[in-house]
């Protein structure tokens, strides 16, 4: 008889031999006989797949697939969500781990709510230190309208907080095609994710569930490596762009994502310090780029609305871009 699957939760791996035994022991204490771990192998060079094939033995519910060549994890979360058999779906990556019986409170609240996905606050833990980092919605326990979330465009909504692990997802979503990330995307693949779930689902809701905890600082992580893989960021905001442009209320909701992909090209000009020189000139030319393909008006309210000196750089870039342009 078919075993009846209630959850999947997707971890992918690449190269984290170190921080892989405590985020499969976290797994092992969420263990239920009708929840099933889908452990993706992105391609690991270190101990990381040795690892795997133990857990895959000793795991209640686990199931091993491996690419052969290192596609980046929005990818290998597609290879997880092909896998999955679940009524509800959540992620994990694989250097983070859960607090003991995370999973089975997931699954309670969202069958509580009856809602199509839920967001929790999470953990974020930095050597020893360990900060509460909370969704940024003010209701909570309750059905809301997901694309109700998406504004105002001035201030901190749940599409700024995009971490796909934080929540659990009803199998209705992926069947629709609304879990699946941009193929290839090595960075920012969850923002795209994001706007896309608060664009097209029907119902959310936001609960106060600590048991996530992040690890910031990881030295494999894409978020400490100034390396080209970085700049997928600019790949990640266009689609963000396009799709919402193409919403039957673009006018309304473009300029919160112009605003966004504005303020997170001036936060990577900030640390350009940390990218390679070829790669720091990459992103000045590329982010020129992108701020030419924005809307210009909203571009323009966007810039105003921003504190001085960041706005002063985004013009900057800008108007180097066009005199480049002319002379060329």
């Amino acid at each position: 008889m078919t075993r009846v699957v209630k959850l999947s939760v997707i971890v992918p791996f690449f190269n984290v031999q170190t921080y892989a035994p405590d985020t499969l022991r976290s797994l092992r204490a969420n263990a239920r006989e009708d929840f099933e771990f889908i452990l993706v192998d992105d391609c690991s060079t270190d101990g990381t797949p040795a690892v795997l094939e133990r857990a895959a033995r000793e795991l209640p519910g686990a199931v091993l697939v491996r690419h052969d060549r290192n596609e980046g994890l929005a990818t290998a979360r597609n290879t997880g969500l092909d896998a999955a058999r679940g009524e509800y779906v959540t992620f994990l990556d694989g250097d983070d781990w859960l607090a003991a019986g995370h999973c089975d409170r997931l699954v309670s609240v969202i069958e509580e709510l009856g809602v199509d996905f839920v967001r929790t606050d999470h953990v974020q833990c930095t050597g020893r230190a360990r900060t509460v980092h909370r969704v940024p919605v003010g209701r909570r326990g309750v059905a809301l309208e997901p694309r109700a979330a998406i504004l105002p465009a001035d201030r901190s909504t749940s599409v700024d907080y995009p971490y796909a692990w934080a929540g659990v997802y009803h199998r209705r979503l992926l069947d629709e095609g609304l879990l699946r990330f941009p193929h290839g995307l090595r960075t920012a693949e969850d923002r795209p994710w994001i706007w896309r779930l608060h664009r097209e689902a029907r119902s959310f809701a936001v609960v106060g569930l600590l048991g996530v905890f992040y690890r910031r600082g990881v030295a494999t992580s894409l978020t400490q490596i100034g390396d080209v893989r970085q700049l997928d960021f600019l790949r990640a905001f266009d689609r963000v762009i396009e799709e919402t442009a193409r919403d039957p209320e673009a006018e309304k909701l473009l300029p919160k994502a112009v605003r966004t992909y504005c303020a997170i090209i001036s936060h990577h000009l900030g640390n350009i310090e940390r990218f390679e020189p070829a790669v720091a000139r990459t992103l000045r030319s590329k982010s020129a780029d992108a701020l030419k393909r924005m809307p210009q008006h909203l571009l323009r309210d966007a810039l105003n609305s921003m504190d001085l000196d960041r706005a002063t750089a985004l013009r900057r870039l800008r108007r180097r871009a066009g005199a480049a342009e002319v002379a060329a």
